[in-house]
């Protein structure tokens, strides 16, 4: 088969993948083709939201990828999928939505990152939401990302949200606005019918029909062709066959923080040393490449419960099949949502500029399984109060095992290697239980069942960490965005040293911001778009941005 020959190659169908192929085909003048290793994401567990406790560890929809011996996790290998369908993760994961704080776009734009600052992106948030709030200064109302509150009715929300000021912290019903710490409902990627509302569905599902888009599924991108130091295609692998695709204006790399940088490396982009030991050549000596790797560590906190009331009681079998009809029929109902009982952002010490925790507040186990009265043990009711390290000391790495690209790269993500890592997750244990125990939240709380009341001096929480630390999904930074000699993607995310490649996905991001990573990345994706065609950008908003004087002069 002859090469074909497109404006613009998309390699990855996921979170920022499907963005860009419906920004950039809006214009038919452009021809775009969009690769993707997965498949389709038409599986019902795709589209129900409560089908992602199931979707996330399958590896029909993921790259089920694995960490290497963890050097500080007491040598745990962790679990760390990806999204392998149309869609990507936003096609499996929890839905979550949130965008980060204020000051961690700031210090984005503080580290030479220009036109990154708060005020910068946040017209970008707006572009891309059709919140359930309404338009107002901090939210749009015509995006096509639809952003749902999670109905709380079944989740045992109202314990903690009264438990908050007593326990010293604040309320707020919206953490992206003026007030951005606190209590609050959980937020969730949901549209009006009760469906995930995934980039597969939100941006890519009204292009597809558009004669200039091509999508290639279940194929797997081999290597970027390279010219003169210019990207000029791709070499990729449908149906058995290698076949190569030009591109007359740019590649862009959408694979996600473990496949960009891996793709780049076996392109011959990357630390020159590691190309030549798996015989690769050496295009451009670029050390940043996998480097950088930042991850939201979470450390277990685990109760019993004083009465029978978590989610449990909804995977009884006949209501299950209740709830599964309701939302097929209706699109609501307890499977229409997500079990998250309250988004709590807080600080571990009242100094701090931002919050540097976040709760993971479930009214359930996470093993949770569908039972039948009468027939087996029935499992004890629990629900979980996880530590989530925000932003997080410590730094990973990606590389090669082969040149091979069939190979899995070589995954480190060397969380809790600095000790002040390790300070931010004892500080949240305590604060977690302390929350737990505190009115009228106490009179569900039972028996700490992990790590235990006699886990207290901080050599035992430090050993616990060990055992049982793990992550959130949000890998970010191997590509990382900025101008010094780790950087590998300028401002305008232009790979430095080659001209006509680009990356757009979250390995971009220089720091991780303090929140579920998918609508950053959504973010990114609508503001390279305007890089990309050559638009300028959307007029920034220095007047919304929060002021945290003190913190900026550090």
């Amino acid at each position: 088969m002859a090469d074909e020959t497109f404006d613009f190659i998309i390699v990855g169908a996921g979170s920022a993948g499907c963005v860009l192929a419906n920004r950039l085909t809006a214009d038919p003048k452009n021809r775009v083709l969009l690769i993707e290793a997965g498949g389709h994401d038409n599986h019902f567990l795709l589209k129900m939201p409560l089908g992602f406790m199931r979707a996330l560890f399958n590896p029909k929809f993921t790259w089920p990828f694995m960490s290497e011996p963890e050097p500080h996790l007491n040598g745990r290998q962790i679990p760390i999928p990806r999204g392998r369908v149309l869609g990507g993760s936003s096609s499996i994961n929890g839905m979550f939505f949130m965008r980060g704080h204020s000051l961690d776009f700031e210090t984005w734009r503080q580290m030479g990152c220009e036109g990154w600052g708060y005020g910068d992106v946040l017209p970008y948030f707006k572009k891309m939401e059709t919140s359930w709030r309404g338009a107002g200064p901090y939210h749009g109302d015509s995006g096509p990302l639809h952003v749902a509150a999670n109905q709380t009715a079944h989740l045992l929300h109202d314990p903690l949200m009264a438990a908050a000021e007593a326990s010293g912290y604040h309320t707020t019903d919206d953490l992206h606005g003026e007030q951005e710490e606190g209590f609050a409902r959980g937020e969730l990627t949901i549209d009006p019918q009760g469906n995930r509302c995934s980039t597969a569905r939100a941006y890519l599902a009204p292009a597809m029909s558009r004669p200039n888009l091509k999508i290639v599924t279940s194929a797997l991108t081999r290597r970027v062709l390279i010219e003169d130091k210019r990207a000029v295609g791709v070499e990729y692998e449908h149906e058995g066959k290698v076949r190569v695709a030009r591109a007359s204006r740019e590649v862009i790399l959408s694979g996600g923080s473990y496949n960009s940088p891996q793709l780049l490396m076996l392109s011959g982009v990357g630390p020159a040393e590691e190309l030549r030991e798996h015989g690769i050549a050496v295009i451009h000596d670029l050390p940043g490449v996998g480097r950088n790797l930042s991850e939201h560590p979470r450390v277990p906190v685990h109760f019993t419960m004083k009465q029978p009331v978590s989610f449990l009681n909804q995977l009884r079998i006949d209501r299950v099949a209740k709830s599964v009809l309701q939302w097929k029929l209706t699109g609501k109902g307890v499977f229409a949502t997500q079990v998250n009982s309250c988004n709590i952002i807080v600080r571990t010490r009242d100094e701090l500029a931002q919050p540097d925790i976040q709760l993971w507040s479930n009214p359930v186990r996470m093993d949770a399984k569908i039972w039948v009265p009468g027939i087996g043990e029935r499992q004890e009711h629990r629900m979980t109060a996880d530590v989530i390290l925000l932003h997080p000391q410590s730094r990973g790495w990606v590389k090669l095992k082969s040149a091979d690209p069939k190979d899995k790269p070589s995954i480190t993500l060397n969380i809790f290697s600095e000790g002040a890592d390790f300070r931010t997750a004892r500080d949240g244990i305590r604060i977690a239980r302390r929350i737990y125990r505190t009115a009228p939240q106490d009179e569900i709380t039972g028996n700490e069942i992990v790590p235990g009341d006699h886990v207290q001096t901080d050599a035992e929480m430090d050993a616990y960490v060990r055992e049982s630390a793990g992550v959130t999904q949000h890998p970010v930074g191997t590509c990382t965005m900025g101008h010094g000699s780790q950087s590998v993607v300028d401002p305008q995310l232009r790979v430095h040293g080659i001209a006509g490649l680009r990356v757009v996905d979250a390995s971009i991001m220089p720091t991780v911001p303090g929140a579920n990573t998918n609508g950053p990345t959504i973010m990114i994706a609508e503001k390279a778009a305007d890089m990309i065609l050559g638009r300028p950008a959307l007029p920034s908003e220095p007047d919304l941005v929060p002021r945290y004087d003190e913190a900026l002069a550090s």
